[in-house]
C-alpha cells in the first residue's frame, strides 16, 4: 500500500506539470473523483491489516489534501492566464479606423405618401385610413358597382372566406367617413391596395393610392380642377398644368382621366363629380349635397417625379436603387 501511495504521488506530480485549465479540471477529476484514483486507494484499505489501517488512511488524507492544494493553486493560476489572455483579446485598440454604420432612410413610397399628405394638408384636407380587408358592399356596391357590373372585371382583386377581399382602391375609406361624418367632408383617403394584375413596368398587385373626397353644398367642377392644379403645381412644380378628358367611372358622373404635362401629356387617374347613387348609400340627400372625387397611384405619382421607369422597382429590395432616395 505504501507503495502504491508513493507511485500516485510521483504520477501526480509527473501529470500536473505545463497543463491547460481544462485539462487541470480533468486531472481533478482523474485524481479526486467519486471513481478516481484515491478513491480506489480507501477501497484497497479494506484488505489491509487492521493495525496498519490508520496509518495508511493519514497517508491518503495526506496525499489527497495535497492534491486539492496543488490543483487548487494551479487551476487559479492558469485562470488568471487565461483571463489576461482575454482581455488582451479585448482591448479596444484606438487607432484601428471605425466601422461605418449603414444610415438607413424612408422608403420611396413612404416618403411621396408624406409629401402627398403635407400638401393636401395644408390645404385643409383631413386625412383618412380604413381597413385592407374589405366586404364587397363597401369595395363595390356601395360605390355604384353592383354585383354583375362590367367594372368589376376590371378590379378582379383577392377573395378570402366570407365575401371578403383584398380592397381594389381607397374608395371605401370615402363610403365609411360619409357614413360617419355629416357634410362639409374635406379628406384624402391613402394607403395600399390591391389587385390580381400580373406584374410588368407599369402595374403590380400591390399598389397604394390617394383619393380625395370633398361634400358640401354648391361643390362643382371647377372646385376639382381648381384643387388638383395647386396639388400638381406643388408636387410637380409651377409649370405644370393639368387636363380632364371624359371617362366613364361607375362611382363618379361625369367622370375625366386626369393628365398632367409633365414632359408630355401623362395620365395620372380618375375624377370626377360623385354619383348621387354613392352620396344616396352613404345617407346624404344628393338634392342638397354635391361632392368631387379623384385618385391616383402615389407609385404613379413617385415614377413621374423621379423619372422612374418600372414601377417594379420599388418592391425589389435593391439597395442600389433605394439608396437615392435617402
Amino acid at each position: 500500500m505504501k507503495d502504491k501511495i508513493s507511485q500516485l504521488k510521483e504520477e501526480f506530480y509527473e501529470k500536473v506539470k505545463g497543463k491547460t485549465l481544462s485539462e487541470l479540471k480533468d486531472l481533478e477529476k482523474y485524481f479526486l473523483g467519486r471513481k478516481g484514483k484515491v478513491a480506489e486507494l480507501f477501497k484497497e484499505m479494506k484488505s489491509t491489516p487492521k493495525e496498519q489501517r490508520k496509518i495508511f488512511g493519514e497517508k491518503i488524507n495526506e496525499l489527497k489534501s495535497l492534491m486539492e492544494n496543488v490543483l487548487r493553486e494551479s487551476i487559479k493560476e492558469q485562470e488568471n492566464i487565461e483571463r489576461e489572455k482575454k482581455l488582451l483579446q479585448e482591448k479596444i485598440d484606438v487607432t484601428v479606423p471605425g466601422l461605418k454604420l449603414q444610415q438607413g432612410g424612408l422608403h420611396i413610397l413612404t416618403k411621396t405618401m408624406l409629401e402627398v399628405e403635407k400638401i393636401f394638408l395644408s390645404m385643409g384636407f383631413d386625412i383618412m385610413t380604413g381597413p385592407e380587408v374589405e366586404n364587397e358592399y363597401y369595395n363595390f356596391e356601395a360605390l355604384n358597382i353592383p354585383e354583375f357590373h362590367p367594372a368589376r372585371d376590371m378590379q378582379d382583386t383577392f377573395y378570402l372566406l366570407n365575401e371578403f377581399l383584398l380592397r381594389t382602391q381607397t374608395s371605401p375609406i370615402q363610403v365609411r367617413t360619409m357614413e360617419k361624418y355629416k357634410p362639409p367632408i374635406r379628406i384624402i383617403a391613402i394607403g395600399r391596395c390591391y389587385r390580381k394584375d400580373p406584374p410588368d413596368a407599369h402595374h403590380f398587385p400591390i399598389f397604394h393610392q390617394v383619393e380625395g373626397l370633398v361634400v358640401d353644398k354648391n361643390v362643382s367642377f371647377a372646385n376639382l380642377k381648381g384643387t388638383l392644379s395647386e396639388f400638381t403645381r406643388r408636387m410637380f412644380g409651377e409649370s405644370v398644368e393639368v387636363r380632364f378628358n371624359p371617362s366613364y367611372f361607375p362611382f363618379v358622373e361625369p367622370g375625366a382621366e386626369t393628365s398632367i404635362n409633365f414632359g408630355g401629356w401623362l395620365e395620372m387617374g380618375g375624377s370626377g363629380m360623385v354619383h348621387p347613387n354613392v352620396l344616396k348609400n352613404a345617407g346624404i340627400d344628393p338634392e342638397e349635397y354635391q361632392g368631387f372625387a379623384f385618385g391616383w397611384g402615389i407609385e404613379r405619382i413617385a415614377m413621374v417625379k423621379h423619372n422612374i421607369p418600372d414601377i417594379r422597382f420599388f418592391y425589389r429590395n435593391d439597395l442600389r436603387f433605394l439608396e437615392q432616395f435617402k
